[in-house]
């Protein structure tokens, strides 16, 4: 049996897509409608009676549920942290009460500082909280760090997933990936700061089979889901061109300011067993 906050979330939904034929499912959401397919609580991760519908030795909670953007957070930092922190913890505690087997806890690149310049990051890379300006980023850090703290208090098996940048067919929350090839269909001309900015872009499909592979894994974990490569600004702008047979006028309005982010997948693929097998041009096929 699975338990997933945030069930109705654009994660959520592509998770239990692929869960659903295997497992029996119980979602958890403060949005969203009856499902006919598994199992469905109406409630906010804040919710000091959550624990009441999570049910006794589950095999797993996946834990979803969150403010999962920078720009939902930004300036909110009350809001970003009751919900982020204060509401991961109450899940947790729920969780821990009712003798759950495994947490597993979506977390984000975000959480790595600045890169140098051909720098690749791991799991084992010193992150240095007093230069993130990022709610978003502080708030999945410090979520990290309880969960540890929980891990060694007696809880055995937690993972951490930490996201590369998600994209996919979604009507919202868009990620570049998804605005780029969006604004070509649509427009004749597109602005960038700059054709080389990147990030190692995976695409919903990956990230739900990543998740997947982390069910039944021992011990305390910390894990990068991301693809094998950084994909530019000017890589998704050409591919997209290419598919959509469309071209249009491309205008650089910061080309020297290039920012790349590039947190690698080895432990993902030594551990899980679990690689990226959607590359950009067909990840933009799916938009």
């Amino acid at each position: 049996m699975i338990v997933i906050t945030g069930s109705e979330s654009f994660v959520g939904k592509e998770l239990i897509s692929q869960l659903k034929n295997d497992f029996k499912i119980i979602g958890l959401d403060a949005i969203g409608t009856k499902s006919e397919e598994y199992v469905f609580h109406q409630i906010d991760i804040r919710d000091p009676n959550i624990e009441k519908v999570i049910p006794e030795n589950a095999d797993v909670l996946i834990h979803l549920a969150a403010l999962s953007r920078d720009p939902d957070c930004k300036g909110k930092s009350f809001e970003c942290f009751d919900i982020n922190v204060m509401g991961t913890l109450n899940v947790i505690q729920a969780a821990v009460k009712k003798n759950v087997k495994q947490i597993i806890f979506a977390s984000s690149e975000w959480v790595y500082n600045e890169f140098k310049e051909g720098e690749e990051k791991n799991e084992e890379s010193i992150i240095d909280i007093s230069k993130h300006t990022s709610e978003y980023a502080l708030s999945k850090l410090v979520s990290e760090s309880n969960l540890r703290q929980i891990s060694q208090q007696g809880v055995k098996n937690i993972t951490i997933l930490r996201f590369g940048i998600i994209y996919g067919p979604r009507p919202n929350s868009l990620s570049a990936v998804e605005s780029i090839f969006n604004n070509i269909k649509t427009k004749n001309e597109i602005q960038v700061g700059s054709l080389k900015n990147g990030r190692r872009f995976v695409h919903i499909t990956d990230i739900a089979k990543g998740i997947s592979k982390a069910i039944g894994l021992e011990g305390f974990n910390i894990i990068n889901l991301t693809s094998d490569k950084i994909i530019t600004l000017g890589d998704i702008i050409e591919k997209s061109q290419k598919i959509l047979n469309k071209s249009i006028k491309v205008i650089e309005t910061d080309p020297k300011n290039i920012n790349v982010r590039n947190p690698g997948n080895k432990k993902a693929k030594k551990i899980l067993g679990w690689n990226a097998e959607i590359d950009i041009e067909e990840g933009l096929k799916t938009l």
